[in-house]
């Protein structure tokens, strides 16, 4: 079955039910370059309304050498810090005038490949980027000679741009609050080992046991997924051994999974185990008990990601925001409004 022709209306049409020139219809269409006399410009308004002109976008990137576009490939938005961010990065790109195209890899590195090529196949003007396990498709990107700016750590010798929190020094701060706590017994629910993001937060948690004289036990690194079925399926196995007094999950979904698991055994944080947490959103506020954990700050981190991308000079600039570790209830304190900001020592 063949498609319908469908007509397209020209600007020429448009200019000539306007009585008016096709330059004229561009610049009330483009609001200039130069100025139309407003009754001009609503006759050409009422015939763009009656003749169903639509601007053809193509054309106009073509010819203005920018799509109004970014590009943002994440790894997975149901993880609520992540989608914290994509809607903090579509507020800023809709302020700036852009359309911010998302792309979600659900934590496999083909689907991620496939999506920056069909990013770049539709010209985006920049790429927000973070990859399912910090090794980028940085050459891809660079050959295209789109701007992009990476959302996490990535290796120096990659010359790119990239917007980070600390997330080793992060790790040992929260940690050390749990320490400050007296408890001395500590494992940690990470995400999976080969993970660059795993590895920085596995080696925080290690340096805040070390520099206190507190021992770290291999069997208490329980490696798992980023989500709330990690965090319940790894304290199920914590569960079956000795149960450590004081734990650090590493990201807030796996906390949240730890507690369904805990609670099913008639155990609770912070009586029976105490807890903290890497990446929380505002749901750590209203669980409960309410979470301790790292936040980042979203709103800033995204308006640099924009600003990076409009002021693109090719050169690689590397930026690093501050932690807030927000203090709640899971890990023995009471207070549910109190957050301090860390100090990186």
């Amino acid at each position: 079955m063949t498609k319908p022709h469908v007509h397209r209306v020209t600007r020429a049409e448009v200019a000539k039910e306007a009585g008016t020139s096709v330059a004229v219809v561009s610049y009330v269409i483009n609001n200039g370059p130069r100025p139309v006399a407003q009754a001009t410009r609503e006759r050409v308004l009422a015939a763009i309304k009656k003749t169903g002109y639509r601007p053809n976008g193509i054309a106009r990137a073509l010819a203005s050498g920018t799509t109004r576009t970014y590009g943002l490939v994440v790894p997975n938005i149901a993880n609520p810090f992540i989608s914290s961010m994509a809607h903090a990065l579509q507020q800023e790109a809709f302020a700036d005038g852009r359309v911010l195209l998302l792309g979600d890899s659900g934590d496999d590195r083909a689907r991620e490949l496939e999506l920056i090529n069909n990013l770049l196949l539709r010209q985006v003007d920049g790429l927000i980027y973070t990859s399912v396990d910090r090794h980028p498709y940085i050459d891809l990107i660079q050959a295209s000679g789109t701007p992009c700016v990476m959302l996490d750590r990535v290796e120096p010798e990659l010359n790119v741009c990239s917007i980070q929190v600390n997330e080793q020094h992060a790790a040992r701060r929260a940690t050390r609050h749990l320490i400050e706590h007296g408890y001395r017994d500590f494992a940690i629910i990470c995400g999976p080992q080969e993970m660059l993001n795993t590895q920085d937060r596995i080696s925080g948690w290690k340096q805040a046991l070390e520099e206190s004289g507190l021992e770290v036990h291999p069997e208490w690194i329980f490696p798992t997924d980023y989500t709330r079925q990690g965090g319940y399926d790894a304290t199920r196995r914590m569960l079956a051994g000795k149960l450590p007094r004081a734990l650090f999950a590493t990201n807030e979904q796996q906390a949240f999974g730890c507690l369904r698991a805990l609670s099913e055994q008639g155990l609770s944080a912070p009586q029976d185990l105490a807890l903290v947490c890497f990446n929380g959103t505002l749901e750590s506020a209203f669980n409960v008990p309410s979470l301790t954990t790292v936040r980042q700050p979203v709103i800033p981190m995204a308006k640099k990601a924009i600003e990076m991308l409009k002021r693109w000079d090719g050169q690689p600039q590397k930026y690093e925001f501050d932690f807030e570790l927000e203090i709640g209830e899971s890990c023995g304190c009471r207070s549910l409004t109190t957050s301090r900001k860390s100090q990186v020592t």
